[in-house]
């Protein structure tokens, strides 16, 4: 095939200013601006002049209420817009003319341990040609930052975007209840307000946190008088079920995560299953749209969607994405 390129000067604005005029209008402040791109105020000015004067009007009003496009700069920030889109998905584009020899499974610390690892044996057997490199996520901060890296991942999602789509399936909709190890203790309680009296484990408050996961809104609901007892904290909901694991106590825990600790006893259920609440999130299987067409993508998508029903069938109190899984090409 021959690429024919147009020789013919193109009259180009110059990029970093208008990666500059991008932030300023986002932030409506050269100084948050500047502060983003990690460059001076004053540079930030000089970019928006070199810009405004290849454009040849200016682009910025400033105001009490801090700086806004002129309507030269509306019509440029708009078809920016599109630039942008366009230009973070030449990558994509670039790396799916040649398939890198891993398939990068992007998969947070705690999924991964207590669920994907004991069965990834399984996709091994089925797609020997398949080399899958786990790249494990402890933060959102990391599995933003690595998202350019990552051929397909697994994230949990809020409902309005735990959704199926062109380059996304729903996988499951878990469910939040306490669990702790048998020496803790043997049997479920005969009465539920018994709770109180046991150690209770703690995961770190997050930002958006839903109240399944608080332990007072667990006391409200078995009529518990009092606060919950302090007991041990944990940064992350692995290192919290870990502890249980090892007997400190009784944690708050989703379905999936326990699944296989419940099946083979190493830990129980202290409370019956109608007290459990429904998880405010899912977790979702996405991939970019470049993508859509990677046979090795394609694979691992439909064994994990596979994988979450078969979780379900078994006993976990999940419930699997209704729709089969289809991976659509854009």
């Amino acid at each position: 095939m021959n690429i024919i390129h147009n020789t013919a000067m193109r009259p180009l604005p110059p990029f970093d200013s208008l990666v500059a005029f991008d932030a300023v209008l986002r932030h409506g402040s050269m100084t948050a601006a500047a502060s983003e791109l990690g460059i001076t105020q004053s540079a930030v000015s000089h970019r928006l002049r070199r810009l405004e004067t290849f454009i040849g009007t200016p682009l910025l009003l400033r105001r009490r209420a801090g700086l806004s496009p002129t309507p030269a700069g509306t019509a440029l920030a708009e078809g920016l817009g599109d630039v942008f889109d366009s230009m973070a998905g030449l990558r994509d584009r670039c790396r799916a003319t040649t398939a890198p020899a891993r398939l990068r499974v992007g998969i947070s610390a705690a999924l991964a341990q207590l669920w994907l690892v004991r069965r990834l044996p399984a996709f091994a057997r089925r797609h020997p040609g398949i080399d899958v490199e786990l790249v494990i996520f402890t933060t959102k901060a990391q599995a933003e930052a690595r998202s350019g890296d990552i051929d397909i991942r697994v994230l949990w999602k809020k409902p309005d975007e735990a959704r199926n789509t062109s380059t996304q399936r729903l996988l499951f909709r878990e469910q939040v209840f306490p669990v702790c190890a048998p020496s803790v203790l043997a049997k479920p309680l005969r009465d539920p307000k018994a709770i109180a009296t046991l150690p209770l484990l703690y995961k770190a408050v997050e930002e958006g946190q839903t109240p399944e996961w608080e332990w007072s809104t667990w006391f409200k609901r078995l009529g518990i008088a009092g606060k919950p007892k302090t007991s041990l904290r944990f940064g992350d909901i692995g290192t919290a079920i870990s502890a249980a694991l090892e007997g400190a106590g009784v944690v708050l825990a989703r379905s999936l995560l326990v699944h296989d600790a419940l099946g083979d006893g190493r830990l129980i259920r202290p409370l019956g299953p109608q007290w459990q609440m429904p998880a405010e999130k899912a977790h979702v299987v996405r991939w970019p749209a470049a993508l859509s067409g990677d046979l090795r993508v394609r694979a691992f998508a439909a064994w994990l969607a596979a994988e979450a029903e078969k979780t379900v069938a078994e006993g976990a109190p999940a419930a699997p994405a209704k729709a089969k899984l289809r991976i659509q090409r854009h």
